[in-house]
């Protein structure tokens, strides 16, 4: 009775051992055409067996028909093919274990603000600063706010932020499959233009690649003494619409300081004599097209 009841235990710990393997490989790469796989079966170790999953996405298992893998986990592959045994009176219960032993698709693509874009070899998946790196690290002009599209499964886009906070940065990486494609946007840029110590285009690259009207004056190095702070203007690109705004009431309290969206242009004035270089909207937007771009914060 006491052999009975160890043989018991140990078959109940096994089967949860298996259980909990498959649980684990939930989040696990999708199986595609071209991939090797290790099929094992618990206590019949002449049915392990590799072999490639063909282009039609089938998996040839022994002593049965093919089972369709491709788009499947290895533990739901598992159950695919545990059903198949069962179904076809080959075995009344297989435990089945699926194991990639290699990913026929290993290269990761890096697109967009990057140093050095392009595909590189990767087998296992990689965390997205690793990948990141592959491609030399985010340029200067890069957003924060990256995409990864995952292989086979183009609408359901992964999201992560590069946190300007290094800690936070590492602990909210997301893992990168071979196959995806990592997307690194630009960042946007406002302009300050006019009677500033520092005029140019600067890029919104802090974490939530947002700056108000008085920290993009502050990044232009602040108002020249000759500003008329009174008449400055704000050109948005969104509308092309263009309002003009007290900086002197807003810098003392008087009124709310609000945020500039990419491509809106703050243009303070300064005297009438030097006025007369750029008098409209169009003049206005014409100087920020060959403004210098500055990406120091």
């Amino acid at each position: 009775m006491k052999t009975f009841s160890i043989r018991a235990i140990a078959l109940f710990l096994t089967m949860a051992g298996v259980a909990v393997a498959q649980s684990s490989s939930s989040n696990s790469l999708l199986i595609n055409s071209g991939d090797n796989l290790h099929i094992s079966i618990l206590d019949m170790p002449e049915m392990d067996q590799r072999a490639r999953v063909t282009d039609a996405g089938e998996m040839p298992v022994q002593g049965i028909a093919s089972v369709r893998v491709a788009g499947m986990t290895p533990a739901e592959a598992a159950t695919a093919i545990n059903h198949a045994l069962v179904s076809a009176h080959y075995l009344n219960h297989p435990q089945v274990s699926v194991v990639v032993d290699q990913y026929a698709t290993q290269n990761v693509t890096v697109i967009g603000e990057v140093r050095s874009p392009g595909a590189y070899a990767v087998s296992t998946p990689r965390p997205i600063l690793d990948v990141i790196a592959l491609g030399g690290g985010l340029d200067e002009i890069a957003d924060r706010n990256i995409l990864v599209e995952r292989h086979g499964d183009q609408s359901h886009p992964i999201h992560y932020k590069v946190n300007n906070d290094a800690e936070q940065a590492i602990k909210e990486q997301v893992m990168v499959n071979p196959g995806d494609t990592v997307v690194v946007p630009k960042a946007g840029i406002v302009y300050v233009l006019g009677d500033v110590n520092r005029p140019g285009g600067y890029t919104m690259t802090d974490n939530e690649s947002r700056v108000s009207l008085l920290e993009a004056l502050s990044i232009a190095g602040g108002a020249a003494k000759t500003a008329k702070l009174g008449h400055a203007r704000l050109i948005s690109k969104a509308d092309h619409s263009e309002t003009q705004i007290s900086l002197g009431d807003i810098e003392k309290g008087k009124q709310p300081d609000f945020p500039m969206a990419p491509g809106d242009i703050l243009y303070v004035p300064f005297s009438y004599a030097k006025n007369l270089v750029i008098t409209s909207s169009s003049g206005i937007t014409g100087a920020a097209s060959s403004a210098a771009i500055y990406t120091g914060r």
